[in-house]
């Protein structure tokens, strides 16, 4: 047998072998470290999704939809800054009937290739070992030596199965759109300004088809969740009952996120007559991946091959953190709401309260199990609130779209409880504090909330919940004063050349 008949064999079985071996183990993981495989795969680990009505003057009739990924950026990201993979498929779901199922997807992929810049060094044209050989202004920069581009298709029904069209440039028609770079720093940008007058020519007019026209925004941008992540997961080494507002650092406050941002019209994201939307966002890779141990070219350090498995998945906020126990945080990351039966102990009957309990005694954790009101509001919505007709139990961040938006200027963070009915949990905008809601309702707010009467229908006393009442923080807050009042929201990533 010819010699390169025998490698072509010997490759064919390494890559029938590595993909068998995918398809024999699943793989499974999303949000800011949280579960055991993620916590490797940086590039497709989701951290949080935002849902709201625009509140951008003369906006209210659209819907933005903020996925963002790649956590815990530290601004001096050089020399390749921070790009989605381009191996991996990025995703936002939208459940308009409320059984647990997409029935509309808009599907991210990237693109990432080099211009091979170079320099002359003693007579020889020499590859550059950086992102930009200069300053950077305009979108595809002549300067930029690594070009990251994307595609934005629109699936209606089944993610994988169902009818697949194109977003375009509603100017000029082009179908594939330019990635801001990171903010390298002010000696490629000239200032924070600078950077922002340059990613924000990135923010695109795009026609959806059989929906008119939305917004498309995708770039890195100043991490906006809120929350002292190292006291918390220190077993809780916070006082719950201290100071509700700044009492403790955020520890997100240095850092940056990338973001997928949409803003799409309500009728588009609507059907049937049903107002409230739920929403979900995963990343998926491909089965089998088989190093290279010889790349030539950018971005050849591996052949992917396979069917998409879904490795991360985020609706709710911090419900893979603290909600899934250790062993199945993995397998959450794997799953479609429709088969969330499976964790449904993690709700009904969950650890942190008593976790809370047994470090702060005088935070007693409810006694009505199993936990009806935990499951009304992360699994169905509130009645009248943010609850579809016909609701299959599943855990997506749900909108209201009937709701009207509030301007940022009378904005409550408490949202819902606070009533601010256009906030948390009904959708989620960037000054919600979520992580002090979460606690309160984990504690037992809605209990105490209901009433003697039961109001809100989620089936709970006050008396359930003795420490419903009281006025948990983990210390951190913001409000939309903090952010922009204009699409995608979310600030201007911090340079590259601070130090902090």
């Amino acid at each position: 047998m010819p010699e390169f008949a025998k490698k072509n064999m010997v490759c064919t079985a390494a890559i029938a072998g590595a993909m068998a071996l995918m398809y024999a183990v699943p793989v499974s993981a999303s949000s800011h470290r949280e579960a055991p495989f993620i916590a490797g795969q940086q590039k497709v680990d989701g951290t949080d999704l935002y849902m709201f009505r625009s509140y951008e003057a003369g906006r209210q009739d659209y819907v933005t939809v903020i996925a963002n990924y790649i956590p815990f950026q530290d601004p001096q990201g050089g020399p390749n800054f921070n790009q989605f993979d381009s191996h991996a498929l990025y995703e936002i779901h939208i459940d308009n009937v409320g059984d647990a199922k997409e029935h509309l997807t808009f599907q991210f992929r990237f693109k990432n290739d080099t211009k091979k810049q170079t320099l002359t060094v003693d007579g020889k044209a020499v590859l550059i070992p950086l992102i930009n050989s200069g300053p950077l202004s305009a979108v595809n920069d002549d300067n930029l030596n690594v070009r990251e581009t994307y595609t934005v298709d629109v699936v209606r029904g089944d993610r994988r199965g169902g009818a697949r069209t194109r977003l375009t440039n509603a100017v000029g028609g082009a179908t594939e759109f330019d990635k801001p770079v990171d903010n390298i720093g002010d000696n490629t940008f000239g200032s924070a300004s600078g950077y922002e007058t340059y990613a924000n020519q990135h923010i695109y007019r795009v026609a959806i088809p059989g929906c008119g026209e939305g917004k498309v925004f995708v770039g890195q941008r100043k991490e906006p969740f809120n929350i002292a992540v190292g006291k918390i997961f220190d077993l809780f080494n916070l006082n719950p009952l201290g100071p509700e507002v700044n009492g403790n650092k955020n520890d997100l406050e240095n850092k940056n996120v990338s973001s997928i941002a949409m803003e799409v019209p309500i009728s588009c994201l609507t059907a049937g007559g049903e107002p409230v939307i739920g929403a979900y966002t995963t990343a998926s890779v491909r089965q089998a991946r088989l190093i290279n141990p010889s790349p030539k070219g950018f971005n050849r350090a591996s052949l992917e091959g396979g069917a998409w498995s879904q490795v991360s998945r985020v609706g709710m906020p911090l419900v893979n953190e603290v909600v899934i126990g250790m062993d199945d945080k993995d397998r959450f990351n794997a799953s479609k709401p429709s088969g969330d039966a499976q964790f449904l102990n993690y709700v009904t009957n969950p650890t942190l309260p008593a976790l809370v309990q047994s470090r702060f005694p005088t935070a007693p954790a409810p006694t009505n199990f199993p936990r009806s009101d935990l499951v009304t509001v992360f699994l169905k919505g509130l009645e009248g609130i943010n609850q579809p007709k016909n609701v299959v139990p599943s855990e997506m961040l749900r909108l209201n779209t009937t709701t009207a938006p509030i301007a940022a200027g009378a904005q409550n963070p408490l949202g819902v409880a606070a009533g601010d009915n256009a906030g948390f949990p009904n959708g989620r905008r960037p000054g919600d504090d979520v992580v002090d809601l979460s606690l309160r309702v984990a504690m037992g707010a809605l209990c105490t909330l209901t009433g003697a009467a039961d109001t809100l229908k989620v089936g709970c006393k006050p008396a359930d919940a003795p420490a419903g009442g009281a006025a948990l923080t983990d210390g951190v807050r913001k409000t939309a004063a903090d952010f922009k009042s204009t699409f995608p929201y979310f600030n201007t990533p911090i340079p590259g050349n601070f130090n902090n």
